[in-house]
């Protein structure tokens, strides 16, 4: 064999050890890349509320009666001291059963004869008084000509004193049961001659709105009975808005008031600031949709932005909030994703032209989609988003194209 063909069979040799090469080399495993960048990172809890009126005003109705159907709706504004919100007048006299019919005429029967015996006993009275009156004027005339002693006359003063005394106790009584009769009266009064009685009918009570602002609720807008302290409607400023949030215990622990929140998901084009004004001290149990049962604390938040940047925003209007726990200006950060439990820490598969390579990290706060990385990495280096099971120490790795 001479050298031509020595060096002929040599190059045919690599050709099919490369050939054979680049046919059995694995195929490089497509992922997503995510580099670790620097940037402003913070901390927020997140949870649904709801707004309300700072200050609502519930109106009662100050007496028992039938309240008439309601002179505002839903929706309207109302001006304190001068806006009538309901109006309320004396209920409707109740049927009488026939025994409680029976019972009521018997007692007029026997108002009457009371009064009867009453006007009787007056006018014995007034004769009393009169022939006491005309006794004295006798013994007078005749004490003064010293016919009957000092003692008579003085008898008689006394007796005519007595008969005015009598007099005025027998008005009294007459007085009296006549009030009786009309009370019996009163009881057989039944719904017709309610209605047929304009002065009572005159007789309403009108509520005029506590404070200025708009009817929020009305509890029954027809005509009903109602008794004293019953809820008739409620009257808020929609310009004095709060937002309720329930959040899980653990979560509101590191929450303290003036805690920045953004409103987010309320029907307007941005997002609304607003602050921490309470965390209540104590919390609830609520009953979640999976049937556990959750330790949840009420935060109040106050809006930072004026009424005018949040139109149609109402009471009981649902809102999305996220209160900022902690923020940092410039942290180095890569996704949650990409860090795996590697013996007692974290690592992440950096990319080193083209090959996935074991890099141990130390990670400090996270978030729910990022995490701060202490060391371990540099700003600029590139990662694996999603390390699978594909994926291991001196990987070929190429980056997802998205179609």
């Amino acid at each position: 064999m001479n050298t031509r063909t020595a060096v002929i069979s040599a190059v045919a040799a690599l050709a099919v050890a490369g050939a054979l090469f680049w046919a059995f080399r694995p195929e490089p495993v497509t992922v997503d890349m995510a580099e670790a960048r620097l940037g402003p990172m913070q901390g927020t809890v997140a949870a649904e509320g709801v707004t309300r009126v700072r200050e609502p005003y519930l109106v009662t109705a100050p007496i028992s009666g039938t309240a008439l159907r309601s002179p505002v709706d839903v929706g309207d504004a109302v001006e304190r001291g001068k806006t009538v919100v309901a109006v309320i007048r004396p209920a409707e006299p109740a049927l009488l059963d026939a025994r409680a019919r029976a019972q009521a005429e018997a007692a007029v029967a026997e108002a009457e004869a009371a009064v009867q015996v009453a006007q009787a006993n007056l006018a014995r009275a007034g004769t009393d008084l009169d022939h006491a009156e005309s006794q004295l004027v006798r013994n007078r005339e005749l004490a003064a000509r010293g016919t009957i002693p000092q003692r008579l006359l003085e008898d008689s003063l006394q007796a005519v004193d007595l008969r005015i005394a009598t007099l005025e106790a027998a008005r009294s009584e007459l007085s009296m049961h006549q009030a009786t009769l009309a009370r019996a009266r009163a009881q057989l009064v039944g719904p017709e001659g309610r209605l047929a009685n304009g002065d009572i009918d005159a007789c309403c009570a009108e509520i005029v709105a506590p404070q200025s602002g708009t009817v929020l609720s009305v509890v029954n807008e027809s005509a009903r009975l109602v008794q004293a302290g019953e809820h008739l409607l409620t009257i808020g400023d929609l310009a004095d808005l709060e937002i309720e949030v329930d959040l899980l215990s653990p979560d509101a622990v590191g929450l303290a008031p003036g805690a920045r929140a953004l409103i987010e998901r309320w029907g307007g084009p941005y997002p609304l600031e607003a602050r921490v004004r309470r965390v209540d001290p104590r919390g609830f149990t609520r009953v979640s949709a999976l049937g556990i049962e959750e330790q949840r604390v009420r935060v109040l938040l106050d809006f930072d932005a004026p009424p005018g940047e949040r139109p149609g925003l109402g009471d009981a209007f649902r809102v999305f909030a996220r209160i900022v726990v902690w923020e940092e200006p410039e942290v180095l950060q890569v996704p949650v994703s990409a860090l795996f439990r590697h013996g007692e820490g974290w690592a992440v598969f950096r990319i080193d032209n083209g090959t996935a390579t074991l890099r141990e990290v130390e990670i400090g706060r996270r978030t729910q989609t990022e995490a701060g990385i202490v060391a371990g990495l540099a700003p600029g280096d590139l990662v694996v988003a999603y390390p699978g099971e594909r994926v291991g120490e001196g990987t070929r790795v190429v980056a997802r194209v998205e179609q």
